[in-house]
Formats: C-alpha cells, sequence, structure tokens
C-alpha cells in the first residue's frame, strides 16, 4: 500500500444519494463496503463526516439563526451519520469507533488524541463525529485537524467528481482537470477542494490532499495503493 494510514473526509451530502434529504442506506452500505475493502488490505482509517444532508450551520445563520447555535446543530447533525455508517460497518464485521468532538458519553466515546490512534493502531475505523467540537470551523477543518492529529499520511477527500478542475465540469464543458496542484496554486486560484483553513493547514503540515470520486466502485482501494485517481494537493 501506498498509504498506511488515511483520514477519509465524507460530505454529510453523499449520503443523500438521489434523495433530496437524510441518509439513503443503499448509499451509506456502499461506502461501508469500500471502507471495508481498503481496511482489510491493513489500511488504518479515519473518517471525518460532514452533516449537510441534515442540517448546514453556515445555512441556518444566513437566515438569522445564531451561529453558535446553529454550529452545534450541525455537528449533532454529523453524529447522526456517523452513527449510521458506524452500524453499517459494524453489520459487515468491521469494528468501529465513533470519537465525538463534543461530549455525549451515551452515545460515543470522547475525543482523546491517544484514545484515537491507539483505536487505529488495534485495527479498528475511527469515525471522529462532531467536526472539530468548536463553532466557526467546518468539517474540512476538522477533517485537516485530525489527519495532523492522527498522523494521517493523506486526506483522501471523497466528491462526485474525479478531481479538481479548472471549473465546475458540470457547467463549464471546456475545464480541465488536475493531476497534481499546490497548495499555493489552489488558494490563489480560489478553487473550491476544501475551505481555505483547511487547505492552510494541510500546507503548513505538508499533510497531502487527494481529490478523488468515491461513487465509483473500486476507486478508495486504487487510491490507497497509489494508482492514478483523483487530483493530489500536496
Amino acid at each position: 500500500m501506498k498509504f498506511k494510514r488515511i483520514l477519509l473526509k465524507l460530505s454529510g451530502e453523499a449520503l443523500m444519494g438521489e434523495q433530496k434529504y437524510g441518509i439513503d442506506p443503499a448509499v451509506v452500505n456502499m461506502i461501508a463496503d469500500q471502507v471495508k475493502a481498503i481496511r482489510e488490505l491493513g489500511v488504518e482509517v479515519g473518517l471525518v463526516i460532514g452533516g449537510g444532508n441534515i442540517f448546514r450551520g453556515v445555512a441556518g445563520a444566513t437566515k438569522g439563526m445564531d451561529r453558535t447555535t446553529a454550529d452545534h446543530m450541525g455537528m449533532l447533525a454529523t453524529m447522526i451519520n456517523a452513527l449510521a455508517l458506524q452500524d453499517a460497518l459494524e453489520h459487515k464485521g468491521v469494528h468501529t469507533r465513533t470519537l465525538s468532538g463534543l461530549e455525549m458519553p451515551k452515545v460515543a466515546e470522547s475525543y482523546i488524541r491517544r484514545r484515537a490512534t491507539r483505536h487505529l493502531e488495534k485495527g479498528r475505523v475511527v469515525i471522529f463525529g462532531a467536526g472539530t467540537g468548536n463553532p466557526y470551523f467546518s468539517t474540512d477543518t476538522a477533517a485537516a485537524l485530525r489527519g495532523n492529529e492522527i498522523c494521517a499520511e493523506v486526506v483522501m477527500k471523497a466528491t462526485n467528481v474525479d478531481g479538481i478542475y479548472t471549473a465546475d465540469p458540470k457547467q463549464d464543458p471546456a475545464a480541465t482537470r488536475f493531476d497534481r496542484i499546490c497548495f499555493q496554486d489552489v488558494l490563489e486560484k480560489g478553487l473550491r477542494v476544501m475551505d481555505a483553513s483547511a487547505i492552510a493547514l494541510c500546507m503548513e503540515n505538508k499533510l497531502p490532499i487527494l481529490v478523488f470520486d468515491m461513487n465509483k466502485p473500486g476507486n478508495l482501494v486504487a487510491a490507497v495503493k497509489g494508482e492514478p485517481v483523483g487530483t493530489l494537493v500536496s
């Protein structure tokens, strides 16, 4: 394997499938199958999931809600997604632990870096819920933070396109894909890979980001093997 420990970032919207809201069990099972496949190859897997399929804090704040309250609601949405994925993985025989940035001991373990690392060393998939546990920070930033904390070798950002393009390929047929791009270019060109704070955190700590399409079966396995999948930001 090219990567022995990864941080996989999933958007909440990815769990919706063709629905307009909520969680599609078929999509969750598809994701669980891919995670199981790389786990069986010996890859240690940390996961961060967004909550946009249920509630997005920024959207709530723009409609007059207090930003801190809205962000806390968004964090709870990520926990719903985390528990759904944990259940799907465990039904497939994959030992999984959900660690929460907010204390909720009856639902999940509280996040402690050493505990997370120990779970990974024991071969468990670790799902990081509730973002960073702080308002004003996105789950992209949480992925960059957790990836650095657990000493992941790469942050893998799963999207519905096969990498980073010069423009939105769904709107601009002339858009071209980057095979590789540096952090500075991502920031200067304003490419919507992850938010700027997440990019800056990865850049400062030399943690590469791989943007790829996880909807294509086998892509995650190909990515951890180092095959040319998606776009590498480094």
